[in-house]
């Protein structure tokens, strides 16, 4: 059987997230229709990063077994704030969660004193001072396994907290502040609190030590706020070559600051 591996984009405003949910807006379900129109047929998709209500996606992967749709017919039946630009058809079993090596997100600020209409949907606007310096030693003590516990909320489906960060990082683009942040795998809602509670550092409302007293384990209400998704992306998957490499955002319109790097 034929495997097909998706790199979707979406603007997650009006989207209530990738789950599909009776009544409501999904990525899944809109994808979902698409393709049965397209292939006239179901296919059971999965996907590499589960993306809460809100959250974008520059860099999303979804596959299923059957045939590759017709790209310009697919995008053409799909809404204006869900894209599919790639759809591959692989020899090889692929699917898009296993197979994941990694996952990147980008929690963008716009940090102009007034705010952009062209911002507003897909960044958190920022005007108060921050710290940068701080911003970064947050990043850099985040990086490694910690038990991130106050990172997600208290009641949740997890069992383990410990995850593997591999890389952190702000980085500056002008007017835009972003945090790339790549690891195995992240809980609900952590990286909004993990940004969250490094800008109430940045900020002067909490200390350096208390955000590294935060990453051994403690419980959810020691940690800072949980901002909204407006600023969040899903920004890459990482992929071993055979089923065609890491999924990447399209080009310019951001890379993580370590993209030129050699390890």
């Amino acid at each position: 059987m034929t495997h097909v591996r998706l790199e979707i984009e979406y603007d997650g405003t009006d989207l209530w997230g990738w789950a599909s949910q009776p009544g409501i807006r999904s990525v899944h379900g809109e994808l979902s229709r698409a393709l049965r129109t397209i292939l006239r047929r179901d296919v059971a998709l999965t996907v590499a990063g589960r993306t809460d209500r809100g959250v974008h996606a520059v860099a999303q992967v979804a596959s299923y077994e059957g045939p590759a749709p017709d790209l310009y017919g697919l995008n053409a039946v799909l809404p204006g704030d869900v894209a599919v630009r790639a759809a591959v058809e692989l020899d090889v079993p692929f699917d898009a969660r296993r197979m994941a090596t990694s996952r990147t997100y980008c929690f963008r600020f716009f940090t102009r004193r007034r705010p952009s209409p062209f911002a507003s949907r897909d960044a958190q606007w920022w005007p108060y001072p921050l710290d940068e310096d701080l911003l970064h030693a947050c990043a850099a003590a985040t990086e490694g396994v910690h038990d991130f516990t106050a990172f997600t909320p208290t009641v949740t489906q997890h069992v383990l907290f410990r995850r593997r960060i591999r890389r952190a990082r702000w980085v500056r683009r002008g007017e835009w502040l972003e945090l790339w942040i790549t690891g195995d795998a992240f809980m609900r809602h952590m990286n909004r609190i993990l940004v969250g509670t490094m800008i109430e550092v940045a900020g002067g409302r909490r200390d350096l030590d208390d955000y590294l007293r935060l990453l051994e384990g403690a419980p959810r209400e020691q940690a800072g706020v949980t901002l909204p998704p407006t600023g969040l992306h899903l920004a890459g998957i990482g992929y071993p070559d055979e089923v065609g490499g890491p999924a990447l955002p399209p080009p310019g319109w951001g890379a993580p600051p370590w993209a030129d790097e050699v390890d």
